[in-house]
């Protein structure tokens, strides 16, 4: 039932002839990859994730080296369940609060469109809805961590990596995208510091794009545009626990299954969880700016890693199959987050 619930979260079971040390050249690769992607990042600007996907793409056949697959299973699994858990330190329940009933009703319906659009483009653009579930789920939270977070739900078995690798790429360069037009497009259209940081923070994508982008606005359209993607980061769990419960009861349906019901355990999985305790803990003790500083920068190396195991392990030739079609949920949810937000932002 686990297995049939979640896909790959407990699909890959330790191999007993396995020891500690069978993940170590899988995970160097990934961590020389991540290095380079850092580097390329820094010194040239593109986003960190985006590089450590293209490099990683560029080198995928070398998965066919059964020594490397046990260190990118664990990283593309469960250092991926350890970025989303870290990312609570990001998130208090009182930024939430402070944003004000209005404008976070806004963003409810704005995420709740952008995610119907997904589902209703990928059908249109003859996609999977799975497919569309998580374009659509990963331009309404948080972008490539909401389509990590997404995928580690949904599972190989419902939507392979050739399909997950298309939405992070897509994602990655809708987002960078949108951090470089943006905030110019609110200065044509005479926005306040208070309208352009609500446009850019409820629109773009990744967290760092959206806070970057509202700060290359002004200092004040910075801070606005950081509480509303922030208030959007929250809203990752909730998300997740509907889908989990969502797809669990979908399961026993098509099971057959009368009268047995769905654990908790089943219905959340402890990332999940683990994410909650931590926005909790953050939210209700001070903790150290350096401990903060440290957990962020971990889940962020950690969601890095993920990323680039995923396409590692990624089908090139699936890739190519599936046509510019693939993109087209990814284009249209992208443009339903940017008008909407336009719109909320000018009432």
């Amino acid at each position: 039932m686990a297995a049939d619930l979640y896909g790959e979260l407990q699909l890959s079971e330790p191999d007993p002839k396995r020891g500690l040390f069978s993940i170590v050249p899988g995970l160097a690769l990934v961590g020389v990859i991540a290095l380079a992607a850092l580097w390329l990042s820094e010194h040239y600007g593109p986003p960190v994730i985006l590089m450590g996907l293209l490099i990683g793409l560029a080198l995928n056949f070398v998965n066919a080296n059964e020594k490397l697959l046990p260190g990118l299973d664990f990283a593309s699994q469960t250092l991926l369940r350890c970025g989303i858990v870290l990312i609570g330190l990001r998130i208090t329940f009182s930024q939430i609060a402070g944003l004000g009933i209005t404008p976070f009703i806004s963003l409810i319906v704005i995420m709740a469109a952008v995610i119907l659009v997904g589902v209703v483009s990928a059908k249109l653009f003859r996609q999977d809805v799975m497919f569309g579930l998580l374009a659509g789920g990963a331009t309404a939270i948080c972008g490539a961590s909401a389509a990590l977070a997404l995928w580690s739900i949904i599972g190989t078995r419902r939507l392979d990596q050739s399909q997950f690798t298309i939405v992070l790429l897509g994602i990655t360069l809708a987002s960078a995208f949108a951090m470089s037009f943006y905030p110019t497009i609110a200065a044509f259209l005479g926005f306040t510091d208070v309208q352009a940081g609500f446009l850019i923070g409820a629109s773009i994508h990744d967290v760092a794009q959206a806070i970057g982008g509202g700060f290359s606005y002004s200092n004040d359209a910075g801070e606005v545009a950081t509480i509303v993607k922030l208030s959007r980061v929250a809203m990752l769990a909730p998300i997740l626990i509907i889908v989990s419960i969502v797809l669990s009861r979908s399961n026993v349906r098509d099971a057959g299954s009368q009268g047995s019901g769905i654990t908790f355990r089943q219905a959340i999985p402890w990332f999940i969880v683990g994410f909650l305790i931590l926005v909790g803990v953050n939210t209700f003790v001070q903790i150290p700016e350096p401990v903060t500083s440290i957990g962020s920068t971990a889940a962020q190396a950690c969601l890095l890693f993920a990323v680039v195991a995923a396409a590692v392990k990624s089908n090139m030739s699936g890739l190519l199959a599936h046509g510019w079609r693939c993109f087209g949920p990814i284009v249209a949810t992208t443009l339903t987050a940017f008008m909407l937000a336009m719109l909320f932002a000018v009432i």
